[in-house]
C-alpha cells in the first residue's frame, strides 16, 4: 500500500514556483495546521489541472441545471496570493493524477500519485503524467492504472466547490506569470532574448 497524505479538506491547497521564469520548479502544496505536504509536478501537469477542474464544475453544474452548490466562477474572498509554505520540503514527484467529482460529499477529489521508476518505457507504463477527468461518477479516467498501483505515495486532496475553484485560478495565474510569449513565433522568451524561426534565425530580445 503506497503512502496516503490525505486532506480533507486542507486549510491550504495552492500551486506555487521556486526559481527563475525559464528555470522554475512547480510545486503543489497542501496543508492543515502543521502538516504541509509539497509536491513537485510538470509545469504542463498543472495548467492541465487547472484547466480540467474548472471543466468538470462547469459540466457539473450544467448536468444539474444549475442546481448544484458549485460557483460559476472562483469566489473572491478565497484569493489566495501568498507565497508557499516555507521550508519547501519536496515529498515526492508526480506522475499519475486523477480527478473527480464525489457526489455525495459534493467534493472534487485530487489523487496525485508519485512517480513509478522503472526501466521501461513510459508509453508502456502509462506515465502520461496527464490528469484524467471523470464527472459525476467518480470513476477514474485513462491515466495510467499501473502507475496507481505501483506508486509509493499518493496525495488525495478533497475540497469543496468554491476552494477547487480559487485553486484553479491561482494555479493558471502562476503558470501564465512565465516567460512571456514571442509575438511571432508563440514560443518563450528568455531575458537575453530567443532565436525566432520567424525571424531568419535572428534573436529578439525580450522587453
Amino acid at each position: 500500500m503506497p503512502v496516503l497524505h490525505l486532506y480533507n479538506p486542507p486549510e491550504r491547497f495552492v500551486a506555487g514556483t521556486v526559481g527563475e521564469p525559464g528555470h522554475r520548479t512547480f510545486f503543489l502544496q497542501a496543508r492543515s495546521g502543521a502538516r504541509v505536504t509539497s509536491v513537485v509536478l510538470e509545469k504542463e501537469q498543472v495548467a492541465a489541472m487547472a484547466e480540467r477542474v474548472d471543466a468538470m464544475l462547469d459540466e457539473v453544474l450544467r448536468n444539474s441545471g444549475g442546481e448544484a452548490p458549485i460557483p460559476a466562477v472562483a469566489p473572491v474572498e478565497l484569493d489566495d496570493s501568498e507565497p508557499l509554505e516555507q521550508p519547501i520540503d519536496e515529498e515526492f514527484r508526480v506522475g499519475t493524477i486523477t480527478l473527480s467529482w464525489d457526489g455525495t460529499t459534493e467534493l472534487v477529489v485530487l489523487e496525485l500519485f508519485s512517480v513509478v521508476e522503472s526501466g521501461e518505457d513510459p508509453e508502456e507504463t502509462g506515465e502520461t503524467g496527464e490528469t484524467g477527468e471523470t464527472g459525476e461518477t467518480g470513476e477514474t479516467g485513462e491515466t495510467g492504472e499501473d502507475d496507481e498501483n505501483l506508486a509509493d505515495e499518493v496525495l488525495e486532496v478533497r475540497l469543496g466547490a468554491g476552494a477547487a475553484r480559487a485553486f484553479a485560478k491561482r494555479a493558471q495565474s502562476v503558470v501564465a506569470a512565465g516567460r512571456p510569449s514571442c509575438p511571432f513565433c508563440g514560443n518563450p522568451v528568455d531575458p537575453e532574448g530567443h532565436i525566432c524561426p520567424r525571424a531568419n534565425g535572428f534573436r529578439r530580445i525580450g522587453q
